[in-house]
């Protein structure tokens, strides 16, 4: 019998959005138990938090498990990446790529990564099309001015979002 596969998708998924469930879904793929590792960085600010976002990906993410597909467990973690893939035993991190700009960092990321733990592959993959230009940051903004984020996150994050900001701007 193999071993496990287990991967981990790390991010603050502040909002999580339809970028970041499209790579979920087809990390799923790959893996046969992922964690969603949300990062809990008070450096980033952030409009929801730590339970709010876990909350929010739990929702997200349940209908994507199970059926041939990798069982999901949604984590905060506040330490070295390499530190929580090894301690949920991950041998993959995955990664999302919408630009050039995603890699550079992400290049730089990985070499670091690598030298930490030789032993922890990463994986990217590319957004889809339709989802390349979508950003947590982004979102958040538009939201922040009562702009429509509907096409860019769930119905459930739209609605999250819409009342996080609600009152901030005049229609």
């Amino acid at each position: 019998m193999s071993a496990k596969r287990i991967g981990l998708y790390p991010g603050t998924f502040d909002p999580v959005t339809l970028g970041h469930i499209d790579i979920i879904k087809r990390a799923v793929k790959l893996v046969d138990h992922l964690v969603i590792g949300v990062a809990n960085n008070p450096s980033k600010s952030q409009a929801f938090s730590i339970d709010e976002r876990i909350a929010m990906l739990r929702g997200e993410t349940a209908p994507l498990a199970g059926d041939g597909r990798a069982s999901i467990a949604v984590e905060t973690f506040d330490t070295l990446l390499t530190h929580f893939a090894k301690k949920v035993g991950a041998s993959v991190i995955i990664r999302g790529l919408r630009a050039v700009s995603d890699f550079e960092y992400e290049f730089q990321m990985v070499g670091m990564n690598q030298r930490l733990a030789p032993d922890i592959e990463t994986v990217f993959l590319m957004a889809d099309p339709r989802h390349q230009a979508i950003a947590s940051r982004l979102v958040k903004e538009i939201a922040s001015f009562g702009g429509d984020v509907s096409s860019f996150t769930t119905p459930t994050v739209a609605a999250a979002l819409k009342r996080r900001f609600a009152g901030r701007h005049p229609s």
